[in-house]
Formats: structure tokens, C-alpha cells, sequence
């Protein structure tokens, strides 16, 4: 794999937190997209000639297939060329010149051309990427840029990011006064961002604050999400303390999920036993299945009395794909309700055991509620051939035909050659 495609890898598995302009100067692309470095405009310059023409395409060429492998020199000799010219690439050889520059830790002429391309070409796409490639250059030096000073959101940010690198108690309150004053909503939660990534004591105070809804009730949420990556065990005792002390069903739904992003499976279990509002012991419910707490979720089942919250369980239960517990429910459940339940659950783990396992719950069943949450299940498990099995020995009418009606919408080929088998006799 070349350079530049992993570091394009890679960069989309990281949380851009300075927005569009400044992740186009890091993938060092024209318009943020990763087909950006082989993008350009396709209008010829009248004034250039034929032969001026090709000797551009294939320097810009040289250049871009340099980046890719990540020869420095050799792009900076071949976009040097471009520019030069003068063509139509002149502007975009001009960035990529001052981004090899750049690489090569020849960064005054790295900023040097940044402002020839300014100044010789104000109108071009590529100033907006320069401006960010320059903030990354000054910052890198050692010389931040005042945050003040900036008016675009995003080189703002960026310059906040330096700055907390080298002075965080100057940054801290710019961070702050900005995810609390009128700007948009995108642009504090990428400031929250800034601040997560800080680490700092000052700068993780900042965010319980915001956790708790004290200073940024609009922010909160996301707040409460950055506090469950942390996973640390300050991270759970302040998650619970929230939830305990929070009427805000939001905000618990939002912490259910931190609990969940942090591991926290105790923290998940206490609230599907104890928690009062059902709804949140059924999302809790569900999260615990997500994890695999199978056994937990068992003991729950068994002494639950909410036919709801049990209900919950065994979709939770079938999500974690444990047959076996199903297996033994359906086998023991004396409730018509939850056994059908139990049943549809079955269906969603879709194995060959579970297949089987409902053909002979049919062969022994009475009532046709329950045949019919069988037949359910094997349609969604996709089994043509036990449905058609079925039809083939049901004798009451309205069983065959509700069997029937399940293959006529399956499409298979088992199903639609059993169909015209039908139509044909």
C-alpha cells in the first residue's frame, strides 16, 4: 500500500476536530476529498501551447505520483517546474510546492510560497488549504497563532489547538467562552473536542462541568459521550452520579450509552434491575445484549415480573445470538405471550439448531397463535424448505394456508417451484 493511501486510512479513522479546511491541509487535498490530489480543472489556457501543455500535465504528474510515494524532493523539483510555467496547474503546483517545502523542514520557503500564491493568485481554490497549511507551519515552529486574530471558525480552531499545546491556561478560557457564546452548535462541539483532547486537570474540569449541564445544557450529551471513552474509573463514578441525580430522560439514555462505550457493564446491570422507569430498564436491557451479558441478562428473566421488560430480555438475548438460553425459555415458559416471544426471539438467531428446534415445536403444537409465531420465525431464519415441509403434512386449512401465504413472499426457488406445484394440481 502506498504512503498516501494510508495515510488517507488513517485519517478517516481519526475524529476531525478543526473541520474541512484544516483535515484538506493534513491530507494536503484541494477539495477534502481523497481523489483530490488527482483533481483539477479541465479548461484549457487558450495562451498556453500545445507543447507548453504536455510538458505542464506530465511535471504535475511526476509531482503527484512523488507525493504518493512520498519523495519530497522530487515533487518539489517537479511542481518547482509547474510553477514556473506559469499554465493553468501554476496554483496548485504552487500549494504542493510549499507542502513539499514543508516536509522537507525548509519551512520559511514553505511560508514564502504560500504568500506568492496568495498574492499571484487571490481568486484560486488552493488559498483557503494555503491558510491552514500555514497555520500548521507557524504552529509546528513553535509560533502559535493568536486565536483572536483569526475570523475563519476553522483556522480559529486550529490556532486554539496550538495554543493549548503551549499555553494552556491562555487557551482554556478562549475554549470556553467560545463553546458557551453564540456560535453554531457544530462548531463548539468540535471546540469540546479540542478541549477532550487537552488532558489536562483545567481542561477535564471543563468538561465535567459541561457533563452536568452547568455551563452548556446544548452540549451536554456529547459531553457525557467524550467522558465514556475516557473509560477510566472517575469516568464511571461521575457517569453514575449524573444519572442519579438527572429527571432528564435524555440525558440517562445518553449515559446508558456512555456506560456502554466505557464497558461499564455493572453500571448497565444495576439499571436493568433496580432503575423505576421501565423504558430505561429495556434500553438497558438491550445494551446488556449488545455486550454479551447473557448470564446476567438469564437471572434477570427469571425473576422478573414485567412481562415487557422480559420481553426486552429475550430480544436481548437473541441479538447476543445465545440459543441455548432461548431454547431452554421456550421449553419452560408457561406464559402464551412470553413463549411466543421466546419463539419469534428464536427465529432472529437464525441457526440450523434453532431451524430444527421450530419444526418440532409445530409438530407438537396445539394452538395457533403459537404455530404461527413458528412459521414467522422460520420465515425470517429464510427456511423455504421447512415452510414447505409444513405445508406438505399440515391437515387443518387455515395452517396450510397461512404456511402458504409465508412462501408466496419469499421469492426462493424452493418456495416458487412448491407454488406452481400448487397451481398445477
Amino acid at each position: 500500500m502506498s504512503k498516501l493511501a494510508m495515510t488517507l486510512l488513517l485519517l478517516l479513522g481519526m475524529t476531525v476536530f478543526f473541520g474541512e479546511a484544516a483535515v484538506r491541509s493534513a491530507t494536503a487535498g484541494r477539495d477534502g476529498s481523497t481523489a483530490a490530489w488527482y483533481a483539477d480543472d479541465d479548461e484549457e489556457d487558450d495562451s498556453t501551447t500545445d507543447a507548453e501543455s504536455a510538458r505542464e500535465e506530465s511535471s504535475y504528474d511526476r509531482g503527484r505520483q512523488a507525493l504518493d510515494q512520498g519523495d519530497w524532493e522530487e515533487a518539489l523539483a517537479a511542481f518547482s517546474k509547474v510553477a514556473k510555467l506559469g499554465g493553468r496547474r501554476a496554483d496548485g503546483a504552487l500549494y504542493w510546492k510549499a507542502y513539499s517545502l514543508n516536509k522537507l523542514g525548509r519551512k520559511p520557503e514553505a511560508l514564502s510560497t504560500i504568500e506568492l500564491l496568495r498574492s499571484t493568485h487571490q481568486s484560486s481554490r488552493w488559498v483557503n488549504d494555503a491558510k491552514a497549511l500555514e497555520v500548521e507551519i507557524k504552529q509546528s515552529s513553535g509560533r502559535p497563532l493568536p486565536p483572536e486574530a483569526e475570523s475563519d471558525e476553522e483556522l480559529k480552531l486550529v490556532a486554539l489547538n496550538g495554543l493549548l499545546n503551549m499555553d494552556p491556561e491562555r487557551a482554556l478560557p478562549m475554549l470556553e467562552k467560545l463553546i458557551n457564546g453564540n456560535n453554531t452548535q457544530q462548531l463548539k462541539e468540535q471546540a469540546l473536542f479540542v478541549l477532550v483532547q487537552a488532558g489536562s486537570p483545567s481542561a477535564r474540569d471543563l468538561v465535567t462541568k459541561i457533563a452536568r449541564g452547568q455551563s452548556n445544557p446544548g452540549l451536554q450529551r456529547k459531553a457525557l459521550e467524550y467522558i465514556g471513552l475516557f473509560g477510566d474509573e472517575d469516568s464511571h463514578k461521575l457517569l453514575k452520579e449524573i444519572f442519579k441525580s438527572s429527571a432528564d430522560y435524555d440525558i440517562k439514555r445518553a449515559i446508558l450509552q456512555a456506560y456502554m462505550t466505557s464497558s461499564d457493564s455493572a453500571s448497565l446491570l444495576a439499571v436493568a434491575r433496580s432503575e423505576k422507569d421501565a423504558a430505561l430498564r429495556r434500553e438497558a436491557i438491550q445494551l446488556l445484549g449488545a455486550q454479551g451479558e447473557q448470564e446476567s441478562l438469564w437471572e434477570i428473566f427469571r425473576t422478573e415480573a414485567d412481562v415487557k421488560v422480559k420481553e426486552q430480555i429475550l430480544q436481548a438475548l437473541a441479538v447476543s445470538g445465545d440459543a441455548d438460553t432461548l431454547l431452554e425459555a421456550v421449553r419452560t415458559e408457561k406464559d402464551p405471550r412470553l413463549r411466543r416471544a421466546t419463539i419469534q426471539a428464536l427465529g432472529i438467531c437464525g441457526n440450523e439448531r434453532t431451524g430444527a428446534a421450530l419444526v418440532g415445536m409445530y409438530r407438537d403444537e396445539k394452538d395457533r397463535d403459537t404455530r404461527r409465531a413458528i412459521l414467522d420465525a422460520l420465515f425470517v431464519q429464510s427456511d423455504a424448505k421447512a415452510i414447505i415441509d409444513i405445508a406438505r403434512r399440515e391437515t387443518d386449512p387455515e395452517m396450510r394456508k397461512e404456511a402458504v401465504s409465508r412462501l408466496s413472499t419469499m421469492g426462493s426457488k424452493e418456495a416458487t417451484d412448491f407454488l406452481l406445484e400448487l397451481l398445477n394440481k
